[in-house]
């Protein structure tokens, strides 16, 4: 199922896509519907009812709405893996860059927002807005002390990310949070794919291009950890709760490690695709 976030008639609702049809199911009218996408990946059987018989869900045209974030206001920071791919440390900063454990960073809640949303150009702040194609894993179930075993029945689905990142304010603060967590700055979706429709999420292509024009083309068979073992470091002292989200990492090809740089401008439009996942595109404005 392609759970998904959604406004029609200026009403935030929640449902699934139908993407032979192009249509939504709206879960979120149904009778004893949680009131949220994340609400209901809490209370897993009622999702896993609905995938059961879908007939008795109303639908409506694609057309006719206004995409969200699958989980439009996270309740806490989205956690990312920083230098994740052997080749993107190396293009930010030379075999030293490699880490030799998870590197994790976060980005507020408020950076979060959806397929086709604009990405703000920021020009008065920054002169270096650039993407970063990523898997995003959102967890679906409470857990602390997870084993490497366990952790991927900890997993609920697979989305879409695009880590904004504003280079030089991430190099002047000496740190990652304020670089990458200007609003607006963490495009995801366009759904939230269950896991039972990726057989292994550690081999699934991913590009991102500008303009059309290919910048990073990877697999996530190229993870330095894998999303088990970043779910068991995350998970030993930190409790994982239903609706977190974990982004995986980026792959080499960085608009600022090109020469000349080929960080983002106004017009630009950022298309990410991961294999089995789908498509998140967004446009600098």
């Amino acid at each position: 199922m392609k759970w998904m976030s959604f406004k029609q008639d200026g009403k935030e609702k929640y449902g699934f896509y139908e993407e032979e049809k192009q249509e939504v199911g709206i879960v979120s009218d149904m009778e004893g519907a949680p009131a949220t996408l994340a609400a209901a990946i809490e209370e897993q059987e009622f999702l896993a009812s609905i995938s059961r018989d879908t007939k008795s869900v109303p639908y409506i045209k694609e057309t006719s709405i206004e995409w969200l974030a699958p989980i439009p206001r996270p309740l806490k920071n989205v956690m990312c893996v920083g230098k994740n791919y052997r080749d993107h440390a190396i293009e930010m900063g030379g075999e030293v860059s490699v880490p030799e454990h998870p590197m994790i960073f976060t980005k507020a809640p408020t950076t979060v927002s959806a397929h086709k949303a604009s990405i703000p150009a920021y020009e008065s702040l920054t002169d270096s807005l650039d993407y970063e194609g990523e898997l995003a894993v959102i967890i679906g179930k409470k857990g602390k002390e997870i084993t490497r075993e366990d952790a991927l029945d900890y997993v609920f689905g697979y989305t879409v990310l695009n880590d904004i990142t504003a280079r030089d304010l991430q190099s002047r603060h000496k740190q990652f949070f304020i670089g990458k967590s200007l609003d607006g700055s963490c495009p995801m979706g366009p759904w939230i794919v269950s896991k039972d429709e990726v057989a292994d999420p550690h081999n699934l292509a991913i590009q991102t291009t500008v303009n059309g024009e290919i910048r990073q083309q990877s697999d996530t068979s190229h993870f330095i950890f894998p999303i088990d073992e970043v779910i068991h470091v995350l998970s030993k002292g930190m409790t994982l709760e239903p609706g977190d989200i974990i982004a995986t990492g980026t792959p080499a090809g960085v608009g600022f490690a090109m020469d000349p740089k080929g960080t983002l401008q106004k017009g630009d439009t950022v298309e990410i695709t991961v294999e089995g996942v789908g498509t998140l595109s967004n446009t600098v404005q």
